[in-house]
């Protein structure tokens, strides 16, 4: 089955249904289904054909499902891009998959400049409108290209930490697959309500808030940016059923939900989804006691169409990303040597089965370094308890050595997270003469709360080695995060006082 397959048997059994809704327009899954149509009829009539990247710009509007099922009716490569890049950063995404059209949206800028630095043809969609009111469909067709499950439906460009970019190749039936397996697992079902405060460009939305919600003909509510007050606000309105986002979101949602004046009702939600990010234990708890509701830890990479990895059932285990989905094989394997390494040891993840991506696009180094014989190694270092869950350590990147021990940065972050005064932390290693590395950490605080660097330090080396004891603290009012939320190390401003070179 295809995506746009499966985009029809919902249209078949839930027709009238509501699937998606923004702040303006409401869509059935019918009207969906025939918007998607309308595009899929333009752009083959202005030539687009099977295999042709679409490059979509535009944020958590209906109109993003418009484009996304209309390029994918037409036998195209959905390309969805994030509109917050800097001009640059879409030119060179621009530049990689050479797309035939770029879809933008008036609030999106940088992505007109792009297109324009870049001779890329461009449609700009009209916010609450219909297609056919911006788009030249005077010679339908009824003929559309015939797909198969094997392939490419979409490029998604990963969040890595390398300049040059990298889009994942995934297929129908990776998609496919990970959408129908994870609405079973998660029992979504037609009367659930999701909100989709999640950005539908990026794997984890895009699966989750979008493919999950229409193979099962439940609804959608976007939100086009994440604000917390807004989220809330929209689950209290529209009785929401369901949340997925990433720790720094739900995070937020707590302080906001907690003001002693609040009036919002969150006894609908059955369950919240995280994931893009640790949830360190002790935030979990919290977060859960705040909100009150379970929150559900999973795992997944652009690369796995996303999830590969999820709490399941009654058996949510805090700390833990789970167990495989059905389908799904799992291994710990020494990072350097590439042997299998025994079970509870510490290693490297390495997935294989049908959620793994065909390759990165136009880029066979990089897919050489990441698959073989097609097994995805992730650059996580995990380890798998012997119930079978999933332990996420850290990502190998951001280890730090330490007078030759090493030392995962996430250990020391869960510890902080667990002295009440901590709202947030990053820990990072900077260079050392004497070391090799030291071990440098930014705090956020919670209001209405005092602590200093010694006691935080005292803290955690109440609770782990001396060696893992940060050098340096400091405080700050914001850590900077992307555009899903997950904390970006790499665009952290060190003081000068601790690294002058930063």
């Amino acid at each position: 089955m295809t995506l746009t397959e499966m985009l029809a048997t919902t249209i078949a059994t839930h027709g009238d249904c509501p699937a998606l809704s923004d702040n303006t327009t409401t869509l059935t899954y019918t009207q969906l289904g025939e918007r998607a149509d309308t595009i899929a009829q333009h752009l083959i009539n202005a030539g687009i054909k099977p295999d042709d990247r679409i490059a979509l710009s535009i944020p958590n509007t209906v109109e993003f499902a418009d484009w996304y099922y209309g390029t994918l009716r037409a036998g195209a490569i959905a390309v969805p891009l994030n509109p917050a890049l800097r001009t640059t950063e879409i030119e060179a995404q621009l530049r990689h998959v050479t797309p035939a059209l770029l879809i933008t949206h008036p609030d999106t800028p940088n992505s007109h400049q792009a297109a324009h630095n870049t001779q890329i043809p461009t449609i700009t969609i009209t916010p609450g409108q219909p297609p056919t009111t911006y788009l030249n469909t005077t010679n339908p067709t009824t003929s559309y290209p015939l797909r198969s499950t094997n392939d490419l439906a979409v490029l998604l460009f990963t969040s890595g930490t390398t300049s040059t970019p990298k889009a994942a190749m995934l297929t129908h039936h990776n998609l496919v697959t990970n959408a129908t397996i994870c609405a079973d697992i998660i029992k979504l079902t037609p009367n659930d309500t999701m909100l989709g405060s999640l950005p539908l460009f990026h794997a984890f939305g895009q699966t989750v808030c979008l493919n999950v919600v229409l193979a099962t003909g439940a609804h959608t509510i976007l939100q086009p940016q994440f604000n917390p007050r807004q989220a809330l606000n929209l689950i209290t309105e529209h009785a929401i059923t369901c949340i997925t986002a990433v720790p720094s979101m739900y995070n937020a949602l707590a302080f906001v939900h907690n003001h002693p004046n609040h009036t919002y009702n969150l006894t609908t939600i059955k369950w919240g989804i995280s994931g893009g990010a640790p949830l360190a234990p002790e935030l979990h708890d919290r977060l859960t006691h705040t909100l009150g509701f379970p929150i559900i830890e999973g795992y997944g990479l652009s690369e796995t169409s996303p999830v590969v990895l999820l709490n399941q059932g009654t058996h949510n285990r805090p700390g833990s990303v789970g167990t495989p989905l059905p389908g799904i094989t799992i291994n710990i394997i020494d990072p350097e040597t590439g042997e299998t390494l025994p079970t509870g040891h510490t290693g490297e993840l390495t997935i294989h089965g049908h959620a793994v991506m065909r390759g990165y696009w136009n880029d066979p180094q990089a897919t050489n370094e990441t698959l073989h014989n097609g097994t995805l190694r992730t650059g996580d270092i995990a380890r798998i308890n012997h119930d079978g869950y999933v332990e996420i350590v850290d990502r190998r990147k951001d280890l730090i050595i330490v007078g030759g021990e090493n030392v995962y940065p996430r250990e020391i972050e869960d510890t902080l997270y667990t002295h009440p005064a901590v709202a947030e932390c990053a820990v990072l290693g900077i260079p050392d003469p004497t070391r090799g590395e030291a071990i440098i950490a930014a705090v956020t605080t919670h209001d209405n709360t005092t602590t200093n660097e010694q006691e935080l330090r005292d803290h955690v080396r109440k609770h782990l080695a001396a060696f893992k004891v940060p050098r340096h603290i400091w405080f700050t009012t914001e850590i900077p995060k992307g555009s899903t939320g997950k904390i970006l190390k790499r665009a952290i401003t060190i003081p000068k006082e601790i690294h002058p070179n930063n």
